[in-house]
């Protein structure tokens, strides 16, 4: 019995709800307002100036209490408090009150710190990161130098496993000693490492051939703007310098490094390297030519003697000869011949020591191989 009451006064209450706010509505829509779900709050003043306190209110209550406003809106009408309180919004929760946008309880702002204050803190953040770095010990570390097969395969020796190939084969030295362990580390700038007896180019080191045609002065610059061998390395980034000269007009093999001290010994009359040249001269030529070439032949600054002389093409009255020596003194080749009685025509190098020309083009700039330069290298003693 007790349910069944409950159940028909929960349902009349609820009948009755359904009934007062569809009556609502209906005298809201008779009277041009819209409903409460559909009107639009302004927000734009204080928390509660204009905005959720004084927007809800002003719809079921505006018709007893304000024209425009409920009891608490900014703008109250002649209710008990929209006189001169509420008038403005000036009221104890209007928006100049002092719960107001304007005057709210804001959190007042803190005294500025002192710049002095400011560069103290400054430095003592600074010291704090500007600790000494701690130097681990070795045990921890890196271990010092490179790996010997990284070495020999950037200085192009082959691809790593080749290079591991030379070691397993014993060919491959460092110091004097022959490595046949894997993982050697060494230091490139220090190390002489080399590969079948020949010196290999770990360091930062540029060699170059030249085949400097007629005409080209031997000198990386000329002050009467004049074709030099800076012409042809303008667009390296290292500093190159000629080993020896070759007159304006002999052409021929060239060699250009940064390498002072091969450099200085190619050229040193101490060791010796052999210079090998083509001449063309107009016969005929006695059979005894060369002998006096090789015996030496008197010049106003001394004997100059040839290490090699032979006839390589004949046509007619026309010669082409060739000779080996290991002198650098000036025109030596063309004054020898001239004090002979054969004056040059034309002279080519092609050969400076192990180096040979080739079919290099005239003009042309190429890179030596790692074993060219380790036949100079050896060459002098390096």
């Amino acid at each position: 019995m007790r349910s069944s009451g409950r159940n028909s006064r929960g349902s009349g209450s609820g009948k009755n709800y359904r009934g007062a706010g569809n009556g609502r509505d209906e005298q809201q829509q008779r009277a041009g307002r819209p409903r409460p779900e559909e009107r639009r709050y302004d927000t734009g003043g204080g928390p509660k100036a204009g905005g959720p306190k004084a927007g809800p209110k002003t719809g079921p209550k505006t018709g007893a209490k304000g024209s425009q406003g409920g009891p608490k809106g900014s703008q109250g009408g002649p209710g008990p408090r929209g006189g001169s309180q509420s008038s403005q919004g000036g009221g104890p929760k209007g928006g100049g009150g002092p719960k107001g946008g304007s005057g709210g309880r804001g959190r007042k702002p803190g005294p500025a710190r002192p710049r002095e204050y400011e560069a103290q803190m400054e430095e003592r953040n600074r010291a704090r990161h500007d600790k000494p770095r701690v130097t681990m010990p070795k045990t921890f570390g890196e271990p010092e130098g490179e790996r010997l097969q990284k070495v020999l395969a950037r200085a192009g020796m082959g691809s790593r496993r080749a290079c591991e190939e030379l070691i397993d084969q014993a060919r491959v030295e460092v110091n004097g000693k022959i490595v046949t362990e894997q993982g050697l580390r060494v230091d490139p700038e220090k190390d002489e490492i080399k590969v079948d007896g020949l010196t290999v180019a770990t360091q930062s080191y540029l060699f170059f051939a030249l085949n400097k045609p007629a005409g080209v002065v031997s000198t990386m610059e000329d002050p009467d703007g004049r074709q030099c061998l800076g012409d042809y390395v303008t667009n390296r980034e290292t500093r190159l310098f000629h080993v020896g000269r070759l007159d304006t007009e002999t052409e021929g093999i060239l060699l250009l490094t940064n390498h002072g001290e091969l450099a200085h010994r190619l050229t040193h009359p101490r060791y010796g390297v052999k210079k090998t040249y083509l001449a063309a001269i107009q016969g005929p030529l006695p059979r005894d030519l060369g002998k006096r070439l090789k015996s030496g032949i008197e010049l106003e600054d001394g004997y100059a003697r040839a290490d090699h002389f032979r006839v390589v093409q004949n046509t007619g009255k026309n010669y082409l000869v060739e000779v080996s020596l290991h002198e650098g003194r000036k025109h030596i080749v063309r004054r020898m011949l001239a004090e002979a009685g054969f004056p040059v025509d034309k002279l080519v190098r092609t050969a400076f020591g192990p180096i040979a020309l080739g079919d290099q083009k005239s003009g042309w700039l190429r890179r030596l191989t790692n074993t060219e330069v380790g036949m100079l290298m050896r060459e002098v003693d390096l």
